[in-house]
């Protein structure tokens, strides 16, 4: 009897957590990361951009969060004057939490950072916000 007694408390923990408030267990989706093999030889300027942001410190994961980005954008562009002829390439992504002020900025091609916007929009379009994503190169 005790054995169980002890186990529903545990239970309860578990599913309340110690405040009280219900809680849902995780899933192994919270933790998990979307890999995507991104294809540099088509956007190679936007590839070595993430890259060489990344070996600089700025995240490799882009948490999703698409109702920030038009304000991370704002932040991470505010300050960096516009170039004819390029775009500024934002890395993390404004669609990403981790976005914003403090982006790494780079002057890209626009061929090269449009098609890439857009391969990554189609490629994350069924996933939801708070989804955790990685890009990654060969």
């Amino acid at each position: 009897m005790s054995l169980i007694i002890v186990a529903l408390l545990a239970l309860g923990t578990y599913w309340f957590g110690e405040d009280g408030q219900s809680t849902s267990p995780a899933t192994s989706s919270d933790k998990d990361i979307i890999q995507l093999v991104f294809p540099s030889e088509r956007y190679p300027e936007t590839a070595k951009h993430i890259q060489d942001a990344i070996s600089s410190g700025e995240s490799a994961i882009c948490t999703i969060d698409r109702e920030q980005a038009e304000e991370n954008r704002s932040q991470s562009l505010k300050n960096v004057p516009t170039k004819k002829g390029y775009d500024r390439d934002e890395w993390p992504m404004a669609m990403c939490q981790e976005g914003g002020e403090g982006a790494d900025i780079a002057y890209i091609k626009p061929s090269d950072n449009r098609g890439a916007g857009s391969w990554v929009g189609n490629q994350l379009e069924n996933f939801a916000d708070g989804t955790r994503v990685e890009l990654m190169f060969r």
